[in-house]
């Protein structure tokens, strides 16, 4: 009995000397996080590490950026004329045809009688041609006879011609070069005028129409050169020119309308595509910071330059008067200035006047941008 009672006034002292240690520990700690000035570290020690940039100059181009919708050199609707039943379907969806190649046959009963009848006509005209030709060479029957069946004949042929073309309706043909949209259409369905049958598309060449606005019609000129991008083909862009500039401002806009040529040999670029158009003016140099190191609040932009003070480096933040954003960097027009050391990426873990530390974590702006130039690209266009 009194061997029970030690082991358990034995268990009961182990237990209070455990939660009296624990109870120093987490004293402790707390007595020294605030000697150290809380979760960041001490006040004059070093702060969270950071990647620097620096503010250099850097060349950007001034450009005239709008939006056009790319259309082929030529495109049409395929479509009929009148009102009949498609026997046969000569062709294959996104198949790349020659001008002329037939598309669709149409139901031709009525035209091939018309054929028949007409060349019956020409015959008949043709013997009885013949046969005034030699009485008149006899001299058996007037000359004004043979002349007559000659009328008589040449008007027949005309008939049989005439209903050659009708018959030719039938088939509809390409107009031009191109490829070929996806149809509906197969034998047996009937088709009305203006029923689109399938699209014809020439995207050898993209035209893209865009406005401008009249105060750069001095720049515009016919050989100019240009780039587009589009969503569908991020960070890559197409190389054009200016072909032609209308010759009249739209009143209502006060907008001239260009047109933009681009070579499309793989057929990338499809008729319709929305397409981000850039007209190079010129470049120009100015102060630059790497895209991910400019932090934007509304219409205000701010940066977090590194400065030194008594207790170390702190990250100041100021605003920042920004430009154009181009291959990942933005323009800096004014708030800071050259060679000015500032926080390059993570700013959302940076406090204003917070301790930083830039060791073993540096890196210039020109590193820091090329690592996020393809993304930096993708939204500035």
């Amino acid at each position: 009995m009194v061997k029970r009672h030690f082991f358990l006034i034995a268990a009961g002292v182990l237990f209070a000397l455990m939660v009296l240690a624990v109870v120093i520990k987490l004293a402790f700690a707390g007595d020294g996080a605030e000697k150290k000035g809380g979760p960041g570290g001490a006040r004059g020690g070093r702060g969270q590490a950071v990647a620097v940039a620096t503010i250099s100059p850097r060349d950007f181009s001034d450009q005239i950026r709008v939006i056009g919708v790319a259309r082929g050199a030529r495109s049409v609707n395929i479509t009929s004329s009148t009102s009949e039943l498609i026997t046969r379907v000569m062709f294959t969806d996104g198949q790349r045809v020659a001008a002329g190649a037939p598309l669709v046959q149409l139901q031709s009963r009525e035209e091939d009688a018309a054929i028949i009848q007409a060349q019956a006509e020409v015959n008949q005209a043709r013997r009885e041609y013949d046969r005034y030709r030699i009485l008149a060479e006899r001299g058996v029957a007037p000359r004004v006879t043979a002349e007559t069946a000659e009328t008589a004949l040449e008007t027949a042929q005309a008939g049989l011609e005439a209903a050659r073309a009708r018959l030719g309706d039938r088939v509809i043909r390409a107009p031009f070069s191109g490829v070929l949209g996806l149809t509906t259409v197969t034998p047996g369905t009937l088709v009305s005028p203006g029923g689109v049958i399938a699209t014809l598309d020439d995207t050898s060449v993209i035209r893209v129409d865009f406005p401008v606005p009249e105060r750069y019609l001095g720049v515009l000129r016919p050989g100019l050169p240009l780039t587009a991008t589009s969503d569908a083909y991020q960070g890559e862009a197409f190389s054009g020119r200016i072909a032609l500039v209308d010759s009249r401002i739209n009143e209502s806009t006060r907008a001239v309308t260009a047109r933009a040529e681009f070579p499309n040999p793989g057929g990338r670029i499809l008729p319709g595509m929305m397409l981000r158009v850039a007209v190079a003016q010129g470049q120009r140099s100015s102060l630059s910071a790497p895209e991910a190191a400019v932090q934007y609040e509304g219409q205000t932009a701010f940066v977090y330059r590194i400065a030194r003070g008594e207790r170390g480096e702190t990250a100041q933040r100021v605003e920042v008067k920004t430009g154009v954003v181009e291959g990942g960097f933005v323009e800096i027009l004014s708030g800071v200035s050259a060679n000015d050391r500032i926080v390059a990426s993570g700013l959302n873990r940076i406090q204003p006047n917070s301790p930083v530390s830039t060791g073993g974590g540096q890196r210039n702006g020109q590193g820091n941008g090329q690592r996020s130039g393809g993304a930096a690209k993708g939204a500035a266009q």
